[in-house]
Protein backbone atom coordinates (compact mmCIF):
# COMPACT_ATOMS: atom_id res chain seq x y z
CA UNK A 1 0.00 0.00 0.00
CA UNK A 2 1.05 3.50 -0.74
CA UNK A 3 -0.38 7.05 -0.71
CA UNK A 4 -1.34 6.88 -4.68
CA UNK A 5 -3.19 3.71 -3.89
CA UNK A 6 -5.05 5.48 -0.75
CA UNK A 7 -5.95 8.64 -2.89
CA UNK A 8 -7.16 6.66 -5.81
CA UNK A 9 -9.78 5.02 -3.16
CA UNK A 10 -10.58 8.58 -1.89
CA UNK A 11 -10.93 9.90 -5.85
CA UNK A 12 -13.59 7.27 -6.42
CA UNK A 13 -15.78 8.92 -3.78
CA UNK A 14 -14.83 12.05 -4.05
CA UNK A 15 -14.27 13.01 -7.58
CA UNK A 16 -14.27 16.40 -7.70
CA UNK A 17 -12.50 16.41 -4.62
CA UNK A 18 -9.12 17.99 -3.75
CA UNK A 19 -7.00 15.35 -1.80
CA UNK A 20 -4.31 15.31 0.41
CA UNK A 21 -2.43 11.89 1.56
CA UNK A 22 0.57 11.62 3.76
CA UNK A 23 1.49 8.31 4.46
CA UNK A 24 4.33 7.39 7.62
CA UNK A 25 4.17 3.50 7.92
CA UNK A 26 0.89 2.41 8.32
CA UNK A 27 -0.31 5.84 9.81
CA UNK A 28 -1.89 8.45 7.47
CA UNK A 29 -2.95 12.06 7.34
CA UNK A 30 -5.52 12.00 4.87
CA UNK A 31 -7.18 15.69 3.85
CA UNK A 32 -10.32 15.83 1.69
CA UNK A 33 -11.83 19.28 0.65
CA UNK A 34 -15.18 18.23 -1.09
CA UNK A 35 -18.32 20.07 -1.23
CA UNK A 36 -20.17 16.79 -0.33
CA UNK A 37 -19.30 17.79 3.42
CA UNK A 38 -21.73 20.81 3.16
CA UNK A 39 -23.80 20.74 6.14
CA UNK A 40 -22.70 17.10 7.69
CA UNK A 41 -21.18 17.20 10.98
CA UNK A 42 -17.89 16.37 11.69
CA UNK A 43 -18.64 12.86 12.57
CA UNK A 44 -20.54 12.23 9.30
CA UNK A 45 -17.80 13.88 7.20
CA UNK A 46 -15.19 11.96 8.84
CA UNK A 47 -17.30 8.74 8.23
CA UNK A 48 -17.85 9.58 4.36
CA UNK A 49 -13.74 9.53 4.15
CA UNK A 50 -13.45 6.06 6.25
CA UNK A 51 -15.60 4.06 3.74
CA UNK A 52 -13.34 4.15 0.68
CA UNK A 53 -10.57 3.24 3.68
CA UNK A 54 -12.50 0.19 5.19
CA UNK A 55 -10.62 -2.35 2.85
CA UNK A 56 -7.16 -1.07 4.06
CA UNK A 57 -8.02 -0.50 7.47
CA UNK A 58 -9.79 -3.78 7.66
CA UNK A 59 -5.99 -5.74 6.32
CA UNK A 60 -4.05 -3.74 8.75
CA UNK A 61 -2.29 -1.95 5.79
CA UNK A 62 -3.17 1.09 8.10
CA UNK A 63 -3.55 1.33 11.67
CA UNK A 64 -4.56 5.21 12.33
CA UNK A 65 -6.19 7.65 10.03
CA UNK A 66 -6.01 11.33 10.80
CA UNK A 67 -8.97 12.54 8.57
CA UNK A 68 -9.31 16.71 7.84
CA UNK A 69 -12.56 17.40 5.62
CA UNK A 70 -13.92 20.13 5.00
CA UNK A 71 -15.59 22.39 2.08
CA UNK A 72 -13.90 24.54 -0.12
Amino acid sequence: MNEAMIKEALEGEFPSATIDVQLDGSHCQVTVVSDVFEGLRPVARQQRVYAPLGEFIRSGALHAVNIIAKTP
